[in-house]
């Protein structure tokens, strides 16, 4: 077999053949099966970061700042890197995750792997043993192009998988990941772990809300652009009034009584969620509601010293329950400005506001023909290729033809998106304008930066001419 051309150094001598670097849309799909890469002339994909599209999140490949923007997308693209590894299986034990953090020695790892070596040389499966061991001496020939650990530590995932078809796909990843790790891992199994990954990207500042009215109180936590209610429960207090006669005080000082219990209830539950092993769990805590419980509970001796020195806002809300968390994240959004979920919110807003009639697929074609450029494209899902007939044009009936090369849109826009001048921002339907965004626009939308004339260009494609537009350069 003639050994194909390196693009970079450590591509070829793996063991097993001659490799090819795979590009970044053979090898992540849009559903969850892992789909090998397509007219591989070996059995090792070998990738690093600059063949999965993965820069430094916070310096790119020249050494210039990127915008929060360009670090959503590389964070995206590890997202997907971690859910194919994940469904990766193989048949054996030879699939190898190793996770080294910053400032630990390239030469401790590469001693460990060869005691590994020694170790997997006694199993009695001859098959699994192969394997193990081609595995181990992979991982040992990507150690060696690094002369230390990068700064943020460095992931290395390598065995044998399981393609669709049944047929066994070698794979080789080595990448830096895009914050600081600190866990220290060597597993050798059937499938990738990738829980100190997943947690990474997780790991987005999360913030405490506690509701409370006359009716009842909820307890929810905003992280991201996840929002999640941990608990709730309803209470049945007595009204103030003036009737009882003699009996007016003893009534008042039951009402009083019921009061402090809810309050201190209140302050039990608040402690039970939000602090763990003796720690506060969330960054700030926003508390609200639509009487003055939470007042009373914010200067209680009953509340925990601890949470109330995080509670960063008290604000009133008109309602009780789910409605009041919604409208309590509304009106501490200036707080909390760093958290994605408002964040989207915002990006939702504008383009609600900038909308008008043209079509997902008008904002493509304006965004090839420039008219996108300095405006915001908004990717929120795909269809998944399983659905099929959501692939079928339903004025001609005719199913669309499957690509050679399949790619998603959303990987698409990731690389192509620069090209036209544009902006790319990512959100989600986990808020109530993003779920709009998505019935309402198909999960994909832009703001032009001029008006186009759709006409035209519908005209051009049905004369067969693929259209010429004016940009900037011809001005």
């Amino acid at each position: 077999m003639q050994q194909l051309p390196a693009r970079r150094r450590g591509v070829t001598g793996q063991v097993g053949g001659p490799v090819r670097t795979a590009p970044w849309s053979n090898v992540l799909r849009s559903n969850n099966s892992w789909k090998p890469p397509r007219n591989t002339a070996s059995d090792i994909v070998s990738l690093a970061p600059k063949d999965l599209g993965i820069t430094n999140t916070v310096n790119d490949m020249s050494g210039q700042p990127q915008s929060e923007a360009e670090q959503n997308i590389q964070i995206w693209k590890i997202k997907k890197l971690v859910k194919s590894l994940e469904a990766a299986r193989g048949a054996g034990t030879s699939m190898i995750s190793l996770i080294l953090p910053p400032k630990s020695q390239i030469s401790q790892a590469a001693n460990m792997l060869a005691q590994e070596y020694g170790t997997a040389s006694n199993i009695k499966s001859r098959v699994n043993r192969l394997s193990v061991l081609a595995a181990i001496t992979s991982t040992q020939q990507r150690l060696k192009l690094y002369n230390r650990i990068p700064p943020n530590g460095l992931i290395v995932y390598c065995g044998t998988i399981l393609t669709d078809e049944g047929k066994e796909k070698k794979v080789n990843f080595d990448f830096e990941p895009f914050k600081p790790i600190n866990t220290s891992l060597y597993l050798c199994d059937n499938k990738f772990h990738t829980e100190a990954l997943s947690e990474l990207l997780e790991s987005d500042a999360k913030f405490g809300f506690i509701v409370m009215d006359g009716n009842g109180s909820l307890f929810g936590t905003l992280a991201g652009n996840t929002r999640e209610v941990i608990h709730k429960f309803t209470v049945d207090l007595p009204k103030k009034h003036g009737r009882g006669g003699q009996s007016a005080l003893r009534f008042a000082r039951l009402r009083e009584e019921k009061r402090h219990n809810y309050v201190r209830k209140v302050a039990e539950f608040a402690v039970q969620h939000f602090i763990t092993n003796d720690k506060v769990n969330v960054q700030g805590i926003v508390m609200a509601g639509s009487a003055d419980f939470k007042t009373e509970l914010n200067q209680s001796d009953m509340f925990d010293p601890r949470l109330a020195a995080k509670v960063i806002k008290v604000v009133d809300v008109s309602y009780g329950g789910e409605n009041g968390f919604n409208q309590a994240i509304e009106l501490a959004a200036e707080s909390l400005s760093q958290v994605k979920f408002i964040q989207e919110k915002k990006r939702n807003d504008y383009h609600s506001h900038k909308c008008a009639p043209p079509t997902a697929s008008n904002n493509t074609s304006a965004g090839q023909s420039g008219a996108n450029s300095g405006g915001t494209s908004l990717a929120l899902a795909h269809l998944p290729e399983k659905e099929r007939e959501k692939f079928i044009d339903k004025a001609t009936g005719l199913e669309m033809e499957q690509a050679a090369e399949p790619q998603s849109l959303l990987e698409w826009l990731a690389e192509k998106y620069q090209e036209f001048g544009a902006a790319l921002e990512f959100v989600t339907n986990r808020s109530t304008e993003g779920s709009q965004f998505v019935r309402g626009f198909g999960g994909i939308g832009g703001v032009l930066r001029y008006k186009v004339d759709f006409g035209l260009i519908a005209d051009a494609f049905e004369d067969g001419e693929e259209g010429e537009f004016m940009t900037d350069s011809d001005e």
